[in-house]
């Protein structure tokens, strides 16, 4: 990558400590590049990013699911007892269960929820990936069409073959890479503004559309795409009609309810200046509210107390 801008600064004890750098872009109703900061072409893996796409793809497929159960199939979640036990309602309705998972063995991604089943003595399980709702929800979609479900996650199976189809269209553009996710799923890498077209191509689609029916599940249960206390649910409550969807290695992806959509890559991947970096985006373009305000100053510690922030960079 390169023409990279500082996204996110770190600030301690009044001292800028360091930077973040990366891409971000937004675009207008029409797909025109409203603001860029970096490289709006820039080219990125976009991880769980992708999987609005993904889920549009299964449920033209006819994945039967809708409301909080089609959010999850969505989802980074955060392995809350909720997640777990409609990942496995999904699984159910395949006549499935835990072991036709091909996610890799995972403790809860939030922290809290992590450290709670640790104490209770719980290891390590695949219903516990953040990415198992959606590999539920592939494993549905094999069975309601007679596919094989031991290898649902070669790219060369019928199903990945639709997702792939799906992401493109959405995204206006060819796919540049195949690459394996972290959940083992294939993962198609896209340019920053195609990343940011697809997201906004969920939110403009006709009503009933299956991408327009992701992105109004998605928008309607964020606790399901991403638990109850992460920051990407907490800014969908705060923008009603928002749809948002954080990838690994510090992406984002965004549609505006007028229609605009919005992506961001922290090209060292990390997330603690994510949340930063779309506020000082969202602050760019005219939005704010007491939820950005503070995803705009996350604090930064020093023996326990708060002696710094990590806030966005300058986004002129």
């Amino acid at each position: 990558m390169t023409d990279a801008v500082v996204l996110a600064e770190v600030w301690r004890s009044g001292v800028l400590e360091g930077v973040h750098r990366g891409h971000a872009v937004v675009l207008d109703v029409d797909g025109g590049v409203e603001r860029a900061w970096g490289d709006p072409d820039a080219r990125i893996l976009p991880r769980s990013a992708n999987k609005p796409a993904q889920a549009s793809a299964m449920v033209r497929a006819g994945l039967p699911l809708e409301g909080e159960l089609l959010a999850l199939a969505a989802a980074s979640h955060s392995g809350e007892a909720f997640h777990v036990e409609g990942a496995r309602r999904i699984l159910s309705r395949g006549g499935l269960d835990d072991a036709a998972l091909r996610t890799p063995a995972d403790l809860p991604l939030d922290d809290d929820v992590r450290t709670q089943l640790i104490a209770r003595g719980g290891v390590p399980l695949p219903i516990l990936m953040n990415c198992s709702g959606k590999h539920a929800a592939m494993l549905l979609t094999c069975v309601v069409n007679d596919w094989s479900i031991e290898d649902y996650t070669s790219p060369e199976h019928p199903l990945q073959a639709s997702c792939r189809e799906e992401l493109e269209d959405l995204a206006g553009e060819r796919s540049w890479a195949t690459a394996v996710d972290g959940c083992g799923a294939p993962l198609y890498g896209l340019t920053l503004r195609g990343l940011a077209r697809m997201g906004a191509a969920c939110v403009q689609a006709p009503p009933g559309t299956p991408p327009r029916q992701v992105a109004d599940a998605m928008r309607a249960h964020p606790e399901w795409v991403a638990g109850t206390s992460r920051d990407a649910a907490a800014l969908s409550r705060s923008l009603p009609g928002l749809l948002i969807k954080e990838g690994a290695e510090a992406v984002y992806v965004a549609a505006l309810p007028d229609g605009r959509g919005i992506a961001l890559k922290v090209e060292d991947g990390a997330n603690r200046a994510r949340p930063a970096a779309m506020a000082g985006v969202l602050r760019a373009i005219g939005i704010d509210n007491a939820t950005i305000e503070a995803q705009a100053h996350a604090p930064l510690l020093g023996g326990g107390a708060v002696v710094g922030d990590i806030r966005p960079g300058s986004f002129t």
